[in-house]
């Protein structure tokens, strides 16, 4: 018996979006519509407390519910909601309360949205850390035993990165039937907008942009103020770095130099704006996963950027990087340096960002291959499970021991109040 997975959808967030603080939030927001274009009935639930830039999903239309960890209160509450499709934002998410959506809404489909791959991020944090290179052995970690598990107790995982698809399904043997490649959805830069963009001689300065509650930000900060800013301060000296980005810590705000026209801004009130009115985007990664959100806004702006490896993944297929991608901090400087005061190379890497837009992240086309593979999934549901016995076993047993335990952290709540 088929369902109808767009009938009622419940959504549980590991926090509510913030689009303009972090990727992630932009990116729970392009799902959201996307169900929205199917008529969807929407509640979105969180356990995270209320943040002063969280976007207001009842704009929407979206009923707005806050939840608890650990809480037989969930069971009734979705008992009466009775969703036909729940998306969890993360695996920890799905780690908390997917247990009790098979409990009582045994038939809904459960669809994962990894965001990134946090074994592999974390992967390469630890080998930073260690001052050794990444290989893929060092994926096996606690870490990705309960996210690959989670994984196959879903019907669904999303899976941002091409790289990361291929991970899964080569290295960790998931089976592609559970799992979709689905990057950001973005409508293309019409040539009206793009006539509209400030020009290469309106534009001055460099700019680095993102939430510094992500590690791999952080260090890219540390990257700039100590290997790379400094070969590039002397041959620009007129030119300054932005450094902007969503909850900075004291050990951020700490490293504003105005002598050295290394600023610190915080928070940007408006990343485009900001984005648009500088030359040139810097981004040097050193860890992380994932796709990157400042490198598609910036290609969004018309804005050039230089990354590095870890930084440009599986973001632009095959197509030319609308900048330059390096790894070292002397390449980096001389890319920086060179996209900065040459106007035609700065240009026609602009364009470049303009073609990977377009042909790399259609919104409709996606849009569409999500909406088919949920319905694909759905019309043959029980066959689908009954392919996946691995996790139907790991359901079974995690079920068990999750169960307890929150039953346990429930109880001793109450003795302590």
């Amino acid at each position: 018996m088929s369902i109808k997975p767009f009938q009622k959808i419940l959504i549980i967030g590991f926090v509510w979006p913030e689009p303009n603080s972090s990727a992630a939030g932009t990116r729970m927001l392009q799902l959201i519509r996307s169900f929205l274009t199917v008529g969807a009935e929407i509640t979105f639930a969180s356990p995270a407390a209320d943040s002063d830039f969280m976007f207001d999903v009842q704009e929407l239309g979206i009923q707005k519910v806050s939840i608890e960890l650990n809480s037989s209160g969930f069971d009734h509450f979705i008992r009466e909601l009775q969703p036909t499709m729940v998306l969890f934002d993360r695996f920890m998410i799905e780690e908390q309360f997917g247990w009790r959506v098979v409990k009582e809404c045994p038939d809904a489909i459960r669809v994962l949205d990894t965001e990134d791959l946090h074994c592999l991020r974390s992967a390469r944090q630890q080998a930073f850390k260690e001052q050794r290179n990444f290989e893929e052995v060092n994926l096996f970690s606690a870490i990705a035993k309960r996210e690959i598990a989670s994984i196959l107790r879903c019907d669904l995982s999303l899976i941002i990165s091409s790289y990361e698809m291929e991970l899964l399904e080569r290295f960790f043997k998931v089976d592609p039937a559970l799992l979709l490649h689905l990057p950001f959805q973005l409508n293309p830069i019409s040539t009206e907008e793009q006539e509209c963009l400030p020009a290469f001689e309106a534009r001055q300065h460099f700019v680095f942009i993102g939430n510094f509650l992500h590690e791999p930000n952080w260090n890219a900060v540390r990257f700039l103020k100590e290997e790379i800013w400094p070969l590039i301060h002397p041959k620009l000296p007129e030119a300054e770095l932005h450094i902007y980005g969503a909850y900075p810590s004291q050990k951020v705000t700490d490293l504003h130099n105005s002598k050295e026209r290394f600023l610190v801004k915080g928070r940007a009130e408006d990343a485009g704006l900001v984005l648009k009115q500088a030359r040139v985007c810097l981004v040097p990664l050193r860890i992380g996963a994932g796709i990157k959100g400042k490198l598609v806004e910036a290609m969004q702006c018309g804005t050039p950027s230089v990354t590095t490896d870890i930084g440009a993944e599986s973001m632009h297929g095959e197509l030319p990087w609308n900048g330059a991608i390096v790894n070292t901090p002397e390449e980096i400087a001389a890319a920086a340096i060179e996209l900065y005061t040459n106007a035609e190379k700065w240009k026609i890497a602009q364009s470049n960002g303009f073609e990977i837009i377009e042909k790399f992240y259609p919104r409709e086309r996606l849009q569409q291959r999500l909406i088919q593979k949920i319905e694909e999934i759905a019309e043959h549901l029980q066959q689908h499970r009954q392919q996946n016995f691995i996790g139907s076993m790991l359901m079974h047993h995690t079920a068990a021991s999750t169960k307890y335990m929150s039953m346990w952290i429930e109880l001793k709540n109450k003795e302590i109040n």
